[in-house]
């Protein structure tokens, strides 16, 4: 094979990249292509600050091109016309690309398969953003997992590093040149998708990907003491770059198995409780539009607007609530202790659909996947896949007290409360603070008599 194009999507790197290795060893020639595609561009805000950590890392690929003699092709439209129309003007005989299982993805890649075909050209893909996928993790039964424990049970069992944990290592030196690219070249800066420039919380690209593992290997083994606690960096923070593959999966599950130790087992089995979300999606797609748990798809959640719109703005009167909502209203970052606590206080204190939640983290959340997200929000409201039923619900009271009990967290993004301290800081007794817009032990009664009649009848 003379000439091939590499699709990059969500693995914006590299190194141990399996499509990019894939097609070098194929093809004599490789271009290295990316696609702003505006169906998932257009409904954001102009200033996403996804977008600009993609647009980042993109520019950081480009810049590892161009040392090599080579360059990124970057176009803003319609993959499924774009994606045929380059293979044509770069006389490719193929286009390698990573495996994508989330519904929209897997239309947009049929239609791109059959347009390929149709002209000639192999559209190859590959496993990459995941070690197991689909229909491989099944109970006894031969049947998807509905409950995280046994899945990672059998996900463990099933491994085998030497095969699932390959480091796969392109071949740069079969990059397409510079001058041979020159006529499919295209201008990509920022403002040319019609966004603008801001900064992501976190920084963007491979290296800095590779730094913040290095930053977290030292602390694994306090992982399990540490994660819960958001005012400290107990946590590893590549939840985004495992969402846009700025690092390989592959790379984490190796430094997590490479070492014995409590923690580094519990990053292992965080690891895979995104790998369970991500076949819980594959094997379900309609929790996409509805619960996985049937008899819940047609509650109809009391809960009001108003409420809803002061669980966004940080202001219910509840201080750890308040502290994680203006944070990720600030950074598009959430510590996952908080998620659980934000997103059962929106579900069982004040009665609004999860619905409404997660389509709120998707529309800002740093390190969105819709199945993760998807999976956490209807675990939360206990409408989806859960070993455990309705009547979990988090305190936020004592939820407070044991993970920010020095209050740092609290006090960094609720300045109304910098001065008060003890229980009056985790209760929000002050007169410069709001008041509870909700009593937690009237709506937990609540919450059990609405998600419960479901389950008896």
């Amino acid at each position: 094979m003379k000439r091939a194009i590499c699709w990059i999507r969500r693995d914006l790197r590299l190194t141990d990249h399996r499509a990019l290795h894939q097609a070098t060893e194929a093809a004599e020639g490789v271009a290295v292509v990316f696609i702003f595609d505006p169906a998932i561009l257009d409904p954001l805000d102009r200033d996403d600050t996804r977008v600009n950590f993609i647009h980042q890392s993109l520019f950081e690929i480009d810049e590892k091109l161009k040392q090599r003699g080579s360059t990124l092709i970057v176009r803003h439209g319609n993959p499924v016309d774009l994606i045929p129309q380059l293979a044509r003007e770069l006389n490719a005989e193929a286009v390698f690309t990573a495996h994508d299982l989330e519904p929209a993805a897997l239309e947009r890649d049929r239609q791109v398969r059959q347009k390929l075909i149709e002209q000639g050209t192999e559209f190859r893909t590959c496993k990459d953003h995941l070690v197991r996928q689909k229909s491989e993790v099944l109970n006894q039964s031969n049947l998807p997992f509905r409950v995280y424990t046994p899945y990672s049970k059998v996900w463990k069992a099933v491994l085998d590093p030497t095969k699932d944990l390959v480091e796969y290592t392109p071949d740069l030196s079969k990059l397409i040149s510079t001058a041979e690219l020159a006529n499919v070249l295209r201008s990509w800066t920022i403002q040319d998708i019609g966004f603008q420039p801001k900064d992501p919380w976190l920084k963007a690209g491979e290296d800095a990907a590779k730094d913040r593992l290095a930053t977290f290997l030292p602390k694994i083994d306090a992982y399990g003491d540490q994660r819960d606690f958001p005012a400290t960096e107990g946590t590893s923070y590549l939840s985004v770059d495992l969402r846009f593959g700025t690092i390989s999966n592959r790379e984490l599950f190796r430094q997590a198995l490479s070492r014995d130790s409590k923690g580094a087992e519990k990053w292992l089995n965080e690891l895979i409780w995104r790998e369970f979300y991500a076949d819980v999606l594959a094997n379900n797609p309609q929790i996409v539009h509805t619960t996985f748990n049937p008899i819940y798809k047609d509650l109809e959640w009391p809960g009001t607007d108003e409420h809803f719109e002061l669980w966004k703005a940080g202001q219910t009167g509840y201080p750890i609530v308040d502290a994680a909502m203006r944070c990720f209203k600030e950074t598009g970052w959430m510590h996952n202790r908080l998620r659980m606590i934000v997103a059962s206080f929106l579900t069982k204190d004040l009665l609004v659909d999860y619905k409404k939640g997660e389509a709120y983290f998707a529309s800002k959340l740093l390190d969105f996947e819709l199945a993760s997200n998807s999976g956490g929000w209807q675990w939360a409201s206990s409408v989806g896949v859960d070993a455990q039923p309705y009547f979990r619900i988090f305190n936020p009271y004592l939820q407070s007290v044991k993970f920010d009990s020095e209050g740092e967290f609290i006090k960094r993004w609720v300045p109304e409360l910098a001065e008060v301290s003890g229980e009056n800081l985790h209760r929000g007794e002050s007169e410069n603070y709001v008041k509870p817009i909700v009593d937690h032990f009237v709506q937990k009664d609540l919450a059990v008599r609405l998600l419960s009649t479901k389950t008896e009848s």
